[in-house]
């Protein structure tokens, strides 16, 4: 297995543990769900320069690495959701979205490799967000939790954007190829 797949294979061996932890509200564990972040974060940025350098970059890779960071994110949000830190549309929206891009990807556009946008892109970075500002309000940063509802109300407002443009613009106006989309 490439270097930089076996990085992107950590964040997928610690969606359960992350969900696990973001489902819990106490302090202990917001601050080990922080810590798998962390980790998960890490590997996120090192997967793709780590691929680059070595040349393994293909479609497979790529879309291995977007599936790993929905799933991680999705977890984590849908475990917060359930004991009430997010509002359930924002995950919702996120399995609906990555379920858009994947099919307009692979079956409508019939592509070899994901066919990313600019704001695909920055949804997918910020997707990272609110399990960690949560994990932050449960870790006793409670001046957090005003400014983490607005974030996330905002985020169901430009993936709501984001899919609107994908369904009603064929050719998406700021494409981005699917390796680097993420990175």
């Amino acid at each position: 297995m490439p270097m930089a797949n076996a990085l992107t294979a950590i964040r997928l061996f610690l969606v359960a543990p992350f969900a696990f932890f973001m489902a819990r509200g106490d302090v202990r564990s917001a601050a080990i769900a922080l810590a798998v972040w962390a980790i998960a974060l890490i590997t996120d940025f090192a997967d793709g320069p780590v691929a680059r350098r070595r040349g393994t970059v293909t479609a497979l890779s790529g879309t291995f690495d977007h599936t790993t960071d929905f799933i991680f994110v999705t977890s984590g949000i849908v475990a917060g959701a359930s004991r009430g830190a997010f509002p359930w549309i924002l995950p919702v929206l996120i399995v609906a979205a990555f379920a858009q891009y994947f099919i307009d990807s692979y079956w409508i556009h019939r592509r070899a490799k994901l066919r990313g946008s600019k704001l695909g892109r920055y949804n997918g970075i910020l997707y990272f967000v609110p399990p960690c500002a949560d994990a932050l309000v449960r870790l006793g940063f409670t001046w957090l939790r005003p400014l983490l509802t607005i974030f996330v109300w905002m985020l169901v407002g430009s993936t709501l954007v984001s899919m609107i443009q994908r369904a009603l613009f064929g050719k998406l106006p700021e494409h981005f190829p699917a390796g680097a989309s993420q990175k």
